[in-house]
């Protein structure tokens, strides 16, 4: 008898004991896929509701027709962000509203939902975990612009964390040191 006692109680402390390593893989492949991500909500709900969300939010992922921007596009994206950048110096306030639209059409072609704020931002944060907070920050100075409470100043540097979604989403900087726009390819027929 003694011994089925401590057979037992040795296999329950190894079922716990995976059960613990299985809970630690987890949180620390959601903490490498979300990064930033996973501590804001970490630090919002607390840990196990954010593992919840972030497990929540791969599910619906999974659901989408998510796929690349052909090289065509993301030349024309490119050609619209250099246009965008070169036209803030004489237009900042319509500029921001422009790139705000430019992301929005360019994360509905890359198949992300664009009808609702928020299901947008968890869908993004999926893939492109890195530049969420960014695009978090530009949209917020062109929300404040829009009801006349963001300096010229704020919509520059929405305008630079626009550009750091772009250039995730592109899976380049959409602009070359020199400003110049990389020239069009053609994919080889």
């Amino acid at each position: 008898n003694t011994q089925i006692v401590v057979l037992v109680l040795v296999i329950a402390a190894v079922l716990v004991a995976a059960a613990a390593g299985v809970a630690l893989y987890r949180r620390s492949t959601l903490r490498r896929r979300f990064g930033p991500e996973y501590s804001r909500l970490a630090d919002q709900m607390g840990p196990s509701a954010a593992e919840r969300e972030l497990r929540d939010r791969e599910r619906r992922h999974a659901d989408l027709d998510i796929r690349p921007i052909d090289p065509v596009s993301r030349e024309r994206y490119r050609a619209a962000w250099t246009d965008l950048q070169t036209r803030f110096v004489d237009q900042p306030e319509q500029t921001v509203g422009a790139a705000d639209a430019l992301v929005t059409h360019l994360v509905a072609e890359c198949g992300y939902p664009t009808s609702d704020y928020q299901e947008q931002m968890a869908q993004i944060s999926v893939d492109h975990a890195g530049a969420l907070a960014h695009y978090r920050t530009a949209h917020d100075i062109f929300r404040r612009h829009q009801s006349g409470q963001a300096s010229t100043d704020e919509l520059r540097e929405a305008l630079v964390h626009y550009r750091e979604l772009v250039a995730d989403l592109l899976g380049a900087d959409p602009v070359s040191r020199r400003g110049e726009v990389p020239p069009v390819t053609t994919p080889p027929r």
